[in-house]
């Protein structure tokens, strides 16, 4: 992990201090009236010359660096979110964890190192949190404090604070690529090969109802996002998202977000809620960002009541995993039949799993490819598609290969009969050529 750098201002109490004394005068001579008048660069411009002016006053004989980052800092704490807005700027950073005040730990292709970004005490970073909450409409405190949200460019955050969180306020920001992942985007990256995605296209064109699942941070919301590229475009698609992720193309997609409650603990819409009334919306396919409890029972009623083509992703530690977590699902949503008619429900209405899994060295790849053939005594019958195996690691390197069973797919008729071929040698068995990760 990379520490802090010797080197920087941060190091320096003497400017920590600085700027902390910089902003308290900057707020306490703050317009704010006049402020409400003027657009964000012209206050931008203003607050930085009034910091320069306050460094003068002060006979600052500071370094044309350290008074860069003096004003900068005061700015982000204004109007940003102090230390983390630089981490924000930077487009390699996936997730940013927030510690504690002096210990905040960054995402970059799936390996995490800490920075060098820090906090100046429990009260700044709560500061931060609560000024991040409210913008995003919500509120933080004893009384409610745990709060899922959204940033206005579409980072997710998570944010728990004291009496839950014993070592003080935790804070998680989930970062998206601006320009979302194609299929092939993803087949350049390793995650899969290119027979694999030509396998995907042709199952979501074909209507195939698909989970694609895997662990935290595997990509499964990017991995389904890729892949509904291969949606008609005229399909009438509606999303439901407890924050909206997906970026669908298509000149009919209808995206649906959760609420939380309010501020008096009312008004709350569950995702259950949102897929009922999604039903009542003519859709040709319902996509759920993640299924997590008692709304898998509503979409496996929309799997098997004619939206074919649905999807949705879930956390699970193998395809077959996949399975039992949504047998437990529909039990709690309320599915009270014996477990062999629950098995053929959920049989019938999955045609595919997609299992996404990182490798020890932060990769991430498509892990399992399994088709649904059915159920019997024995529980639900699955048959490999595609597998990726690891096979060691070489000159401090890990490597693996993407392998196909041998098995040509149930479903292969049903996409030929809406015109759709595929070429066999994709099932072929044996191993797929895929690119070496960029």
């Amino acid at each position: 992990m990379k520490n802090v750098e010797a080197g920087s201002p941060v190091n320096d109490p003497a400017l920590v201090t600085l700027r902390r004394n910089l902003h308290t005068r900057l707020v306490s001579k703050f317009d704010f009236s006049a402020a409400d008048q003027m657009d964000r660069d012209q206050l931008v411009a203003q607050c930085t010359n009034r910091v320069l002016q306050l460094l003068e006053q002060l006979g600052s004989t500071h370094s044309k660096q350290d008074q860069e980052w003096l004003v900068q800092g005061v700015l982000d704490d204004m109007f940003g979110l102090g230390p983390l807005e630089p981490l924000m700027a930077d487009e390699s950073i996936t997730d940013i964890l927030v510690v504690s005040p002096d210990r905040v730990f960054i995402e970059r292709n799936g390996l995490l190192e800490q920075c060098n970004a820090q906090f100046r005490d429990a009260a700044h970073l709560l500061h931060v949190i609560q000024r991040i909450v409210r913008n995003a409409g919500r509120r933080i405190d004893e009384r409610s404090p745990m709060v899922d949200a959204r940033l206005a460019d579409g980072s997710r955050i998570n944010a728990i604070i004291a009496p839950l969180a014993v070592d003080g306020a935790q804070l998680s920001i989930r970062r998206f690529p601006k320009q979302a992942l194609g299929l092939d985007g993803l087949v350049q990256l390793g995650t899969l090969p290119d027979a694999t995605a030509t396998l995907l296209r042709a199952a979501v064109a074909g209507r195939l109802n698909i989970i694609f699942s895997g662990g935290t941070g595997v990509g499964k919301t990017t991995m389904l996002n890729a892949a509904s590229a291969a949606i008609d475009t005229n399909e009438r698609v509606i999303t439901i998202e407890d924050a909206a992720e997906l970026r669908l193309e298509g000149g009919h997609v209808v995206r649906l977000e959760t609420r939380a409650a309010n501020v008096e603990g009312v008004g709350a819409i569950e995702a259950r809620e949102l897929l009922r009334n999604a039903l009542r919306m003519r859709p040709d396919r319902i996509i759920v960002g993640e299924c997590r409890g008692a709304e898998a029972f509503d979409m496996m009623q929309a799997m098997n009541t004619g939206h074919e083509g649905s999807m949705t992703t879930l956390h699970a530690n193998s395809a077959k995993d996949t399975l039992t977590r949504l047998e437990s699902m529909l039990s709690m949503g309320g599915f009270d039949m014996p477990i062999r008619v629950l098995r053929e429900y959920i049989a019938s209405a999955i045609d595919m799993v997609v299992h996404l899994a990182r490798l020890p060295d932060g990769r991430r790849v498509v892990n399992e490819v399994v088709e649904l053939s059915g159920s019997d005594e024995n529980g639900i019958q699955v048959t490999v598609l595609h597998t990726f195996n690891l096979e060691g690691v070489r000159e401090g390197q890990l490597h693996g290969r993407f392998f196909a069973s041998g098995h040509k797919p149930y479903f292969m008729e049903r996409l030929h009969a809406r015109g759709l071929s595929i070429d066999p040698s994709i099932f072929t068995a044996g191993p797929l050529s895929h690119k070496d990760p960029k």
